[in-house]
């Protein structure tokens, strides 16, 4: 019965939507795989891989448009202020045209500045250019999405993003088909595709939120959505989350390049246990998607015994579904590699690395829920500081025992990367002024 109070209601309503839409996320990425892997030729696999990189890692960057928007929101619903919750979801649709028209613009040095930095094969470059080419012109869309992801979280709905999140991928998987398989296109017909999901799912996402921002009544004026204050705690809190982005992208990518210093097979063994990460990530981002909506609205409505009762749940559900995951991993985590690659060299080669898999879900538990918390709250101050110490603490790991520990130096500068995030993070809360006045 204690599973069914409201605030566990509360919590599950949010988070599993939320999950279900990060599940299907990779398949985006898993249905353009399958497409061109047969298409007779490696390189259009390869052209794919680079290409959907660029893309990820730049979107990543621009992440702030979610976050940001969503615990600007939550708090602005929770104060009972509709008219700021819908004029935050508007300015943060006006920065992402900006930034998505922006990057159409410069996209000639963007995309040169990104093959010179990944240096494939010529014939693999071409191929991945055709397919950034086509696929820049989403931008607009998808950066626009995030900014409607998080004005629905805000607004505590996670079911609209979910919806649309499957709808894309629906419209994806049957153009990309129809485009390859009946007009013959080749990689032109998956990115034409890809373009096509994304514009449809933002569409989506504005025709719902417009549908959401009728039943206020409340008109936006042109004064409220350029107002100073407001701008300036928008770009303030975004600021916050951009730069702590670049710490992220940072060491995941150089997580990716050191492991590469090692050889093939080691390269192989981390993309394989990261695997393992992955799917952590997707439920431990539900709840944390969940703490940002019910923090961000509690936080703004002044309710600190239903905002301390939340963090306390987010984290109580967090620890079981850790637990769970950790067992999961120590007794199928080999058969899961197995599932993966049937390259016997790779799977011996990762016995030895595995137990620092498993050790993710608890490195990293407490990380995952307080930037949920953390972005509700709108503490971003405390995100970027924690990232920051965390980061030099991963190099610092890192460079000084590589001579002597090797890939696992690798591994473990990764999971005190996560425990330093949860433990900084933690102590900011702690000592912050926001916290202070609630308890």
């Amino acid at each position: 019965m204690y599973l069914c109070t409201p605030m566990n209601k509360k919590i599950l309503n949010l988070a599993v939507p939320s999950i279900v839409s990060n599940i299907t996320v990779p398949l985006l990425g898993l249905v353009d795989t399958a497409i061109t892997g047969h298409m007779g030729d490696a390189r259009y696999i390869g052209a794919i891989a680079v290409g959907s990189m660029i893309f990820n890692v730049t979107y990543w960057l621009f992440g702030f448009l979610r976050m940001g928007t969503g615990g600007l929101t939550a708090q602005a619903f929770g104060a009972g202020n509709m008219q700021e919750a819908l004029t935050t979801g508007i300015r943060s649709l006006m920065i992402s045209t900006i930034i998505g028209v922006s990057i159409i613009i410069l996209q000639t040095p963007l995309l040169s500045f990104a093959m010179w930095f990944i240096s494939p094969e010529e014939d693999i470059m071409a191929l991945s250019r055709l397919y950034c080419d086509i696929c820049v012109w989403g931008a607009p869309a998808t950066l626009g999405l995030f900014a409607l992801n998080g004005w629905f979280v805000g607004m505590q709905d996670t079911k609209i993003p979910m919806a649309v999140s499957i709808m894309q991928n629906i419209v994806n998987i049957v153009l990309s088909l129809i485009f390859v398989y009946v007009f013959g296109m080749k990689m032109e017909g998956v990115a034409f595709g890809t373009v096509t999901a994304q514009w449809f799912g933002f569409l989506a996402g504005l025709l719902a939120m417009g549908k959401t921002a009728r039943k206020t009544t409340i008109p936006v004026s042109v004064e409220s959505l350029f107002d100073r204050t407001a701008l300036s705690r928008f770009f303030s809190v975004n600021r916050d989350i951009f730069l702590r982005t670049i710490f992220l992208v940072a060491v995941n990518l150089y997580f990716i390049a050191a492991g590469a210093q090692f050889g093939g097979t080691i390269l192989a063994v981390n993309t394989l246990l990261m695997q393992l990460f992955t799917l952590y990530s997707f439920v431990m981002d539900g709840f944390a998607y969940s703490a940002e909506a019910l923090c961000g609205r509690y936080y703004g409505a002044g309710d600190s015994v239903s905002l301390r009762r939340a963090v306390r749940l987010v984290f109580l559900w967090s620890l079981g579904l850790t637990t769970l995951y950790t067992l999961a991993y120590v007794f199928g985590g080999q058969a899961f590699l197995s599932l993966l690659t049937d390259d016997s060299v790779v799977i011996a080669a990762s016995a030895g690395f595995l137990p620092w898999a498993m050790a993710i879900p608890f490195a990293g538990i407490m990380a995952f829920v307080w930037d949920g918390i953390f972005i509700g709250m709108t503490l971003t101050k405390g995100m970027l500081l924690g990232t920051c110490v965390a980061s030099f603490i991963f190099f610092a790991t890192f460079f000084s025992l590589s001579p002597l520990l090797g890939n696992h130096s690798l591994w473990l500068a990764f999971i005190l990367y996560l425990v330093s995030r949860g433990i900084v993070q933690s102590i900011y809360y702690r000592v912050s002024d926001s916290s202070k006045s609630l308890c």
